[in-house]
């Protein structure tokens, strides 16, 4: 493992080299940013297939990644891989004392517990407990991960019923705004929804940002069903009603 390992490092300080590829030695963190986002939803794609080949071939792309940047680093006498390697190592150790400790948790609740506890104490969380969770991270997901910060020092529902009457509450609000026409209020509306329906899946222990994922694709697999069955019919969807198309997507879903 560690050959191929070294090989994969070798083929990108080749690549980097005088004599190597015009686009890779042009490359820098910022460039590759869009790289790397791509390759992590493609690998998130195949892991939610359950597609293993195509799952082994996209961690491959998000290695590589990660040895591009290291490279990139290397070149500017910040780090090298190695030292990736090495503070990654070091972090899992200090991380888990359960296992490579003394420490006794015997849930994944505790051990989440601690996790947040061993970032203070690496000095990653300081004047909130907030700090340290990404801007770049998606709406949901990172509404999520505020959600379950707050709820760490008790800010937060009783049971999830009370969720349920926030979103009711939240709804109505964006009812009148949308009767008030502000634009700016209806758009601060809409984003409470949301974040009331973040706070619901999490009560109920699910991913949103799965969830809508998978919602996502369902309902393009439905939409191209009922674009084959309009064809069938000799129409297309701009000359159906929106009754016809509603008959076809209740007959789809039933099949």
């Amino acid at each position: 493992m560690e050959d191929n390992f070294q090989k994969l490092v070798e083929i990108m300080e080749k690549l980097r080299s005088e004599e190597g590829c015009p686009w890779d030695k042009v490359q820098t963190h910022e460039t590759l940013k869009r790289y790397l986002l791509e390759e992590t939803y493609e690998l998130i794609e195949a892991i939610e297939k359950k597609d293993y080949k195509e799952m082994k071939e996209e961690l491959g792309d998000l290695l590589l990644q990660i040895v591009f940047h290291s490279k990139i680093a290397k070149d500017e006498g910040k780090f090298d891989i190695n030292d990736v390697i090495d503070t990654i190592s070091k972090k899992m150790i200090n991380r888990h004392p359960h296992v490579f400790g003394y420490a006794n948790f015997k849930t994944p609740e505790e051990v989440l517990n601690q996790w947040e506890d061993r970032k203070k104490e690496e000095g990653k969380l300081k004047s909130s407990i907030l700090e340290g969770i990404p801007l770049a991270l998606p709406a949901l997901l990172r509404a999520y991960k505020i959600q379950s910060r707050v709820a760490k020092v008790g800010f937060d529902w009783d049971n999830v019923e009370g969720t349920f009457d926030k979103l009711e509450e939240e709804i109505n609000e964006l009812k009148e705004a949308v009767k008030s026409g502000d634009k700016e209020k209806i758009e601060e509306e809409v984003g409470d929804v949301l974040f009331s329906i973040v706070n619901i899946a999490r009560f109920l222990k699910i991913d949103p940002e799965t969830a809508l994922r998978k919602t996502n694709r369902k309902i393009e697999k439905r939409f191209k069903k009922l674009e084959k069955l309009a064809r069938q019919k000799g129409k297309s969807l701009k000359e159906m009603s929106i009754n016809e198309m509603d008959i076809l997507w209740e007959e789809i879903k039933r099949g």
